[in-house]
């Protein structure tokens, strides 16, 4: 759902963004919502068995429940507290593209992906087949020290922002993770090879299934991926 004019529904002062975020919660209290410590942004009611949960980003709101009849009675009590639009099903959100399936939520970052490979100047190069070197020795790298350290940080950056839909990289961006204060020749090459990986699997993501528990496995390799520093 989305608001309109958003700031002007709160009681303004010099801090037009604080107030509306103040009348929202308020709104969602009054409705028996409950605030997460862990993310403010986020939402609970949970009541006779159902379930709903309201995400916000600024004047933004994605809804979701276990229960229709529920959903709408809160969408009907929302448009009646502020002037709202209901977008239908979610389809994109900061940067996330979702769509629905039979088996599931499938949820992907193509668009993102592409325009970080344009910025890069990389969309006629040739794809990397895999993200890393298996034996890479970015820890010890003696190369020169980049001109302009911004600019890997700001890659390294969107690239920890593209791991949401696309755990496979998590490993080699929390590499170039490791080298933000200064970033050198060896390190900006590895990151543009993650990047030449992405145009190979730009449309790559994630499938949440309805039959799924939802458990994360995590395995870790013995010798911890062979790090020379660990």
């Amino acid at each position: 759902m989305d608001v309109h004019n958003a700031f002007l529904h709160g009681d303004l002062d010099e801090e037009a963004p604080r107030c509306w975020f103040s009348k929202l919660i308020a709104a969602l209290i009054q409705f028996v919502f409950v605030q997460s410590y862990p993310d403010y942004s986020l939402f609970t009611y949970f009541k006779h068995n159902v379930r709903l949960h309201v995400l916000i980003y600024v004047d933004d709101l994605i809804v979701g429940g276990n229960n229709t009849v529920a959903i709408m009675k809160f969408k009907e009590y929302l448009s009646r507290c502020f002037h709202m639009k209901d977008l239908g099903p979610l389809k994109y959100f900061l940067g996330i593209e979702v769509a629905h399936g039979p088996d599931g939520i499938y949820l992907s970052q193509r668009k993102y992906a592409l325009d970080i490979i344009s910025e890069c100047g990389l969309l006629g190069a040739k794809p990397a087949s895999v993200p890393i070197e298996q034996n890479h020795h970015l820890a010890l790298a003696k190369g020169a020290l980049m001109h302009n350290p911004n600019q890997y940080r700001r890659l390294v950056g969107r690239l920890i922002y593209l791991t949401i839909t696309r755990p496979e990289l998590c490993y080699c961006v929390h590499i170039l993770a490791q080298f933000m204060h200064s970033p050198r020749q060896e390190h900006w090459e590895a990151a543009l090879r993650v990047v030449r990986y992405m145009k190979a699997y730009s449309g790559q993501g994630i499938v949440l299934r309805s039959d799924s528990d939802l458990r994360l496995y995590a395995y870790c390799d013995s010798d911890w991926a062979s790090c020379p520093l660990s």
